[in-house]
């Protein structure tokens, strides 16, 4: 699958952070783009952000699709020659296991994996998974890798971080992963850590506040309470589907991870680089505590290229421009 057969593609999801990212990228790189938005009985959604990009006016399509009907996405995946299945719910913070959402997330998927599937034209489909699907277990391995699975029997019994987040993107990746495997789709799955840097989105991204909340004065966020964090720079995770939907010999899962810091740490860099901020150093140190780096190796023997790789402070810069345009700094 080379770049030069470029043709439609479905975007689920496209209204958010890396989505909307993503589409920017695949208008610029040549493609036409079917982009599904949940509709909203009491008010039409601003998407101008969207419709505004270069090359949007030719070629990008909205489709009205909602996770809890799931048949409502088949006409947006028609005719298309791949899809990028990012829509879910960030149920970042809920402490309890959603089972009913899981399940209708997981419906979801096999449906538009379905949907693939009867197009008859779709090649490929790349799914957007996370490090939330690999970092929790109790393996104690130091380096994981697309091997690594988080355990939900673990994540409910230690009481992990999102552990409703975490299960979802866990049973879900699996049921795509074995729904493609049986019925002969080709099916990439990405996993990214925290994703940070620039958004075009008239909101600021959750993952990007959680970045930002020592800067807007938030020092009990939720980087406080993970401590450890694994990111990525929202171009190379963007890039990277491209990528895999593109490479020809790309199988299975890859993670894209371009480095990882602790909360006392980020608040050192943060305190030098932006002092205008006034912020508060957290003390403390994770020495003595084990935690496992995720390997990128699969991806960089792939080809793949980072272009922002271990670079937080770039993602910082262009995270906090887009917050000065919009007012929230």
């Amino acid at each position: 699958m080379e770049s030069k057969e470029m043709g439609r593609v479905c975007v689920t999801g496209g209204t958010g952070f890396v989505g909307s990212w993503l589409i920017m990228r695949l208008l610029q790189h040549g493609y036409s783009v079917n982009m599904t938005i949940r509709s909203h009985p009491d008010r039409k959604r601003d998407i101008k952000y969207l419709t505004n990009l270069e090359g949007a006016s030719e070629r990008l399509q909205i489709f009205n699709a909602d996770i809890n009907k799931p048949q409502s996405f088949a006409a947006a995946i028609e005719g298309c020659v791949g899809v990028f299945h990012l829509a879910q719910p960030m149920d970042f913070e809920k402490e309890e296991v959603d089972e009913t959402k899981v399940k209708s997330v997981i419906t979801a998927t096999l449906a538009i994996l379905q949907a693939s599937v009867d197009s008859k034209t779709v090649k490929r489909v790349v799914y957007t998974s996370s490090a939330a699907a690999v970092i929790f277990n109790d393996k104690g391995l130091d380096i994981l890798d697309e091997n690594s699975w988080s355990d939900v029997d673990f994540i409910k019994i230690a009481k992990t971080f999102m552990p409703s987040y975490s299960t979802c993107k866990t049973l879900t990746e699996k049921a795509a992963i074995e729904f493609a495997a049986k019925n002969g789709l080709e099916l990439v799955s990405v996993v990214a850590p925290w994703v940070h840097g620039p958004f075009i989105t008239p909101h600021c991204p959750s993952t990007v506040r959680f970045f930002l909340d020592l800067i807007f004065g938030n020092c009990k966020g939720v980087l406080e309470q993970q401590k450890y964090i694994p990111f990525v720079h929202v171009d190379d995770v963007v890039n990277a589907h491209i990528f895999l939907f593109e490479h020809s010999n790309a199988k299975g899962r890859y993670i894209c991870s371009s480095g990882e810091t602790t909360i006392y740490q980020l608040s050192k860099f943060l305190s030098a680089k932006y002092p205008q901020y006034q912020i508060p150093i957290i003390e403390g140190s994770m020495e003595g505590l084990k935690y496992p780096r995720l390997s990128v190796k699969k991806l960089l023997d792939t080809g793949f290229k980072f272009k922002y790789y271990g670079q937080l402070e770039e993602m910082y810069d262009g995270a906090i421009e887009c917050s000065k345009i919009r007012g929230l700094l």
